[in-house]
């Protein structure tokens, strides 16, 4: 029964830990030209997906199966939606 208890404690904290955007996690550390040229987004995306991998490495190296699965076909920008207050696992309704 502990057990249980510890494990929704966890579950808890790990949903608000989600509840910050992206960006408000990364502005902690840094600002806005670390992901963004010139401190705007691009149109593609390109410039923040290569920063992400110049941090956080490529895909195929970063844990959890979903990363693994999709490398080579999804870019970080997929499912890590920055300014917004979304679960990564949530861009995954779009396709499955």
């Amino acid at each position: 029964m502990l057990k249980k208890m510890m494990l929704m404690c966890a579950l808890c904290f790990s949903t608000n830990l989600m509840a910050v955007s992206l960006a408000d996690s990364h502005s902690e550390r840094s600002d806005c030209e670390s992901c963004h040229k010139d401190k705007k987004p691009s149109a593609d995306y390109v410039f923040e997906n290569q920063q992400c991998v110049s941090c956080h490495g490529e895909m195929k190296t970063l844990a959890g199966e979903a990363h693994t699965k999709h490398d080579g076909v999804l870019t970080c920008t997929n499912c890590h939606i920055a300014h917004q207050e979304k679960a990564p696992a949530d861009a995954c309704k779009e396709c499955h």
